[in-house]
């Protein structure tokens, strides 16, 4: 894979339990690692939070997707308007790469490489421990995903709500049962 060649915007499945999901987005690597270890920028795309970098490092990520997007659409039944995690870095190579723990699951890793002016980012969410969750969490990371795109790109994102809805269902469709 190129700098030219597409990806799939959707996320795969590369083992049952285990979610990846690719953008590239504009470099150089250094911005893009800003927008996922700085709070102001990563409160901007995904949930605030400040971290320390290093390995063991506790942090705590605030999620307020109404606030994400001008219209954050209409919020699904049983969605809060906050949500709060803590985690811990678990590995870290900056800028190329970076691990946390995530709830009950087996962490996130983000990583980035530079591919011509461009950055290839690979999210791999591991060990999702059933079905709903692991829906939840797919249409969860590609609609925050699709926000990281068009906040580095200069776009306005359109509402975050009715994407994550709308990709529930595709995620729905589309990962095996």
């Amino acid at each position: 894979m190129n700098e030219l060649t597409p990806i799939d915007t959707h996320g795969v499945l590369t083992e049952p339990a285990t979610l990846k999901i690719q953008r590239f987005l504009p470099g150089p690597v250094e911005r893009v690692w800003d927008y996922l270890t700085k709070s102001e920028l990563r409160r901007q795309w995904l949930a605030a939070g400040d971290m320390t970098l290093e390995v063991g490092a506790p942090f705590e990520l605030v999620w307020r997707n109404d606030a994400l997007t001008d219209s954050p659409g209409q919020r699904p039944a049983g969605a809060s308007d906050e949500h709060r995690l803590e985690g811990r870095i678990t590995e870290i190579d900056p800028p190329r790469s970076l691990s946390i723990s995530w709830g009950n699951t087996g962490g996130v890793s983000f990583t980035l490489e530079p591919r011509g002016e461009k950055v290839l980012l690979t999210l791999v969410h591991r060990r999702l421990p059933d079905r709903p969750t692991l829906l939840n969490v797919s249409a969860g990371w590609h609609a925050h995903l699709d926000i990281l795109v068009a906040r580095a790109t200069g776009r306005e994102p359109g509402p975050f709500w009715d994407a994550w809805t709308r990709l529930k269902a595709e995620y729905d469709q589309r990962l095996p049962e």
